[in-house]
């Protein structure tokens, strides 16, 4: 097998690498070659398989980042919210014409390919009061938001046209992330926790009373290699997936944060701040969720677990990598 990671850089892309490294497999089938893609090449990976990194333009894909007889490819390269809502050429560059050049290097494949998008929960509308149902409309309320919802319909198409074999994973806001903070306006969500747990002070642009649609980076992940492997005829044509994440105020969140580490709350520092607030204001605060775990997506745990698990996956290897 065969396996290409378009944002294969980013940090969803590396636990992806890192989990096949381990494996030597997905769905069962062993992997022999894996190539990594992001706009500088990503750092090298053992693996007990080739491994190719490569940095390029993703709206100019080079052909060396889709080798003939791919198999599967994750494509997770994407200028994120704040960012895209920032820079408007920017996000339709990477975020719509990577999605032609992608398709383009499909077509000349001898096989269509699984390909796995991750879209997002900001390509709804509904704000604080929804609970959206599966078949809920996709009414974005931003770029980024318009751009995923965009790129839906047109990598849809190309599956129904046979080019490709698409899941579009529309994933929650992703908590908490290791590192530290980026240009998405969600970005707040994980600084909130992570930060205190680190040590440092942090602000929060929106009430306590803020709630958010949730998912921890390891059922996220579990998420994408499940949908790389899915038996796809059980889809349909709805090639979109809501998958079962959490939804919690930040306050729930801070309350959980405490628990594991007392006084990490006195550290978050109350800071209103508009343009956030008007971004994350209109994504929707929960979805039903009924129709993925149906099809073998794992339901989300509780807070306490979501902290735990950064505590011990990602809490040192993000304070050596930021240097504390």
């Amino acid at each position: 097998m065969k396996i290409t990671i378009l944002g294969g850089g980013g940090f969803l892309g590396r636990k992806i690498a890192d989990h096949l490294a381990r494996t030597g497999a997905l769905g069962g089938c062993a992997i022999r070659e894996l190539t990594l893609f992001d706009i500088h090449a990503p750092a090298p990976l053992d693996a007990p398989f080739n491994v190719t990194c490569i940095g390029g333009d993703i709206a100019e894909l080079p052909q060396a980042a889709i080798p003939p007889e791919t198999d599967v490819i994750f494509h997770l390269a994407a200028v994120v919210s704040a960012a895209a809502e920032a820079d408007y050429e920017l996000g339709r560059r990477v975020n719509l014409r990577g999605n032609d050049a992608l398709i383009d290097a499909c077509r000349k494949l001898a096989k269509p390919p699984r390909v796995v998008f991750t879209s997002s929960v900001a390509s709804f509308s509904g704000g604080q009061d929804a609970m959206l149902a599966d078949d809920a409309r996709q009414m974005p309320g931003n770029s980024y938001g318009a751009q995923k919802a965009a790129a839906e319909l047109i990598l849809s198409d190309a599956s129904r046209r046979g080019f490709i074999d698409v899941v579009n994973i529309r994933l929650p806001t992703i908590c908490i992330r290791p590192g530290a903070p980026n240009k998405a306006a969600s970005s707040f969500v994980s600084s909130v926790v992570r930060e205190p747990l680190l040590g440092l002070t942090t602000t929060l642009p929106v009430p306590e009373s803020f709630k958010v649609w949730i998912a921890s980076p390891a059922f996220a992940t579990a998420w994408l290699l499940h949908a790389a492997a899915m038996d796809t005829s059980l889809l349909g044509t709805d090639r979109g997936l809501n998958p079962p994440g959490l939804c919690a105020s930040v306050g729930d969140m801070l309350d959980a944060m405490e628990r594991a580490m007392p006084g990490a709350r006195a550290l978050v520092q109350a800071a209103p701040d508009a343009v956030i607030a008007n971004i994350v204001g209109t994504w929707p605060a929960a979805f039903a969720a009924t129709r993925a775990p149906g099809l073998g997506f794992v339901r989300h745990t509780d807070l306490d677990a979501l902290i735990a698990e950064f505590l011990a996956n990602d809490l040192e290897p993000t304070r050596m990598m930021r240097g504390l």
